[in-house]
């Protein structure tokens, strides 16, 4: 009897341990992903006290978090990875104290957009769906999070926390005790002076969260940049209300600063881009309202050191300060080895240190210079152009205009029509168009047949502006075909060579296309005076007459020709006649104004774009389809024929109808 109850003991504990859900402690040791993490805790004497007898929330870092990871490693880390309240997930706020010296605070951002909900604590994503709960031994509460960064507090020089005479700092305490911290060789003396002088400690003071941004001492070259920083200056390096760490923190994603006033009126976002394999973030102040001390546009900054938490929010330490316009635009390109744009000052400097295009950005008094990206010279095709300079000369030369144009001066310029400035390029012009969605726009800029997006604008310079363009102008990448279906200008005789397969031929390599390609705004002038013939273009029975007149503009031949050609063969006394599928296309060509007009069927039309280079071709976009009044009197023919071919049907209907009644 007493042996029966025994097993049945023995089985009740069995079973009561297999239901048993597994402590954080167990689950970590289960876990081969959180070994490195579990190697730290256990040298820490107070972070294992915890795990057995009080409550927490613990933030463990994977393995390969921990091979990232280039910081200060001791044993007092783990505490900084530790909170004495048990959190869960929907209950964290936007900070947590951690058991860290002097108890700093984890900030935590929820970032949302339309694919994700993903929540930071400081830099780090957590793993949402591996944070696990349950009670230790001793029936405390527990909550694990699963990182994919070590947290990384602001730590003293030395491995211990007693050479600093400050714990938990906030932002000035930080500025002021700087050299104190493990911060790199960076020094911040020069802008600790400024806000001294200033008497602007209390913004860096202030409780709540916030953003700090501060400049290096190496910023602060030449000497006469600090005498710009002002009290504005200074509220513009910083964002309050707001703990944004750079991961956590959306791209281009605007925040005001705490320079956003009645008259100046400075915003702030962040920006990353690729240099090699290496990931750069960059911080950007723009000014869009500005006074005569403070100029309008963009000025970018690197972020030399990121993500330092302090105890009222977070600190980063740029190359230069924020809002300062005092370099030109030839000093922005060559600012920094590895910047934004150092591989466009690298291709200019191939030409030569006396070349004319680097001679007019350094004499140069009002430009404003389309740069490509450093990823634009990626491209194969741009790769070869740049070893022919001759090629590469003229190509520079279209990234450049010879006045400030801001993007809203650009945007203004375009409301009413397509706006197109010249380049140093004789006769060449950029054509710009603006995209709309939302309450957000995006410029593209087309030059040589390249429509670029420009993806960084307004970036200010004393004698001018620079925008950051996503392509280099002027080295085709697309087809005639692709060209034609991609231009918002084009889309009217793109449609209409979509009728009987046309534009299928545009697409072959083995051919140059010449193609007088009527601009949207042409078709609608035409529209007014023919509406009828305009009309039957488009209907599904009048492919024929819509393809006869688009050959009429299609030159296919073993070369393309470029208006600079089409003068030389055919000047305003000789006509040129080119080969067309249709008819010969007899033309002249002439100057006028910086402007070229050829002359077809007694009439002069514009060249509205000339010379819009495609992989297999030329496009010229003109402003009056090459139309004949026969063939304006061959659609109406043809709707005639139609009507009469209907009424015939009907009557041989009618007829045959009354045949079966008698």
């Amino acid at each position: 009897m007493g042996r029966g109850v025994l097993l049945f003991t023995v089985l009740c504990v069995s079973l009561a341990a297999a239901d048993r859900k597994p402590t954080i402690a167990e689950k970590l040791r289960e876990d081969a992903d959180l070994s490195q993490f579990l190697a730290l805790l256990e040298r820490n004497v107070v972070a294992n006290t915890s795990l057995q007898y009080r409550q927490l929330t613990m933030f463990a870092p994977t393995n390969e978090a921990f091979q990232r990871y280039n910081g200060m490693m001791d044993d007092n880390l783990v505490l900084y990875h530790i909170s004495n309240l048990a959190t869960t997930l929907t209950n964290l706020d936007y900070a947590i104290s951690s058991e860290f010296d002097g108890n700093p605070p984890l900030w935590v951002t929820r970032r949302r957009d339309a694919m994700h909900d993903d929540i930071y604590v400081n830099n780090a994503k957590v793993h949402v769906s591996r944070s696990y709960q349950a009670t230790n031994r001793n029936g405390k509460r527990q909550v694990l999070h699963v990182i994919d960064q070590v947290l990384q507090p602001l730590q003293p020089h030395g491995s211990s926390s007693s050479s600093s005479s400050v714990y938990n700092p906030n932002a000035f305490q930080f500025l002021e005790h700087s050299d104190e911290f493990n911060i790199g060789q960076h020094r911040l003396r020069s802008f600790r002076q400024k806000v001294t002088q200033l008497q602007k400690k209390e913004v860096f003071n202030a409780d709540g969260r916030h953003t700090f941004f501060i400049p290096v001492d190496e910023g602060f070259k030449p000497t006469t940049r600090s005498d710009l920083i002002d009290e504005k200056v200074v509220d513009g390096h910083v964002i309050p209300h707001h703990v944004l760490f750079t991961k956590a923190t959306p791209d281009t994603k605007e925040f005001e600063t705490l320079a956003f006033g009645d008259n100046v009126k400075v915003i702030v976002s962040f920006s990353t881009a690729m240099n090699g394999n290496e990931e750069i973030t960059y911080v950007k102040s723009n000014t869009v309202a500005g006074d005569a001390k403070h100029s309008r546009g963009v000025v970018i900054a690197d972020i030399v050191k990121a993500n330092i938490p302090v105890k009222n929010g977070v600190v980063h330490l740029i190359q230069r300060p924020l809002m300062v316009v005092d370099t030109s635009v030839i000093d922005f390109l060559k600012e920094k080895d590895d910047g934004p744009l150092c591989k466009f000052y690298e291709v200019i400097m191939d030409l030569g240190s006396n070349n004319q295009f680097l001679k007019e950005l350094n004499v140069a008094k009002d430009i404003t210079l389309f740069a490509p990206s450093n990823e634009a010279w990626n491209e194969p095709s741009v790769q070869n152009i740049v070893r022919n300079h001759q090629k590469l000369k003229d190509i520079l030369n279209l990234h450049l205009v010879r006045e400030r144009l801001p993007m809203d001066a650009i945007i203004h310029n375009n409301m009413n029509q397509i706006y197109q400035a010249p380049t140093a390029s004789p006769r060449k012009y950029l054509y710009f168009n603006v995209l709309t969605h939302g309450n957000n726009k995006t410029l593209t800029v087309e030059g040589g047949g390249v429509n670029a997006t420009v993806i960084q604008p307004n970036i200010a310079a004393t004698n001018g502006f620079v925008h950051i363009i996503d392509r280099v102008l002027g080295v085709p990448y697309t087809t005639v075909y692709e060209k034609l279906r991609t231009d918002p200008m084009l889309n009217i005789t793109y449609n209409l060579g979509r009728r009987q397969v046309f534009n299928h031929q545009l697409k072959d390599m083995e051919h140059r296309y010449t193609y007088f390609v009527p601009r949207d705004h042409a078709w609608l002038k035409f529209q007014i005076r023919h509406p009828s013939a305009f009309k039957a273009l488009f209907k599904e029975d009048y492919g024929y007459f819509t393809k006869q007149i688009l050959e009429r503009h299609v030159i296919r031949a073993g070369r393309a020709y470029t208006v600079s050609d089409l003068k030389l063969l055919a000047n305003e006394t000789h006509p040129f006649v080119l080969p067309t599928s249709r008819d010969p296309l007899r033309l002249r060509v002439k100057e006028s104004d910086k402007n070229y007009y050829v002359e077809w069927n007694g009439h002069w039309i514009h060249v509205f774009r000339p010379d819009v280079e495609c992989t297999n071709g030329i496009i010229h976009v003109i402003d009056e389809p090459f139309v004949l009044e026969s063939d304006i009197r061959a659609t109406g023919a043809a709707d005639k024929i139609r009507v009469t071919s209907s009424l015939f049907l009907l009557f041989v209907s009618f007829c045959f109808a009354r045949m079966l009644e008698n």
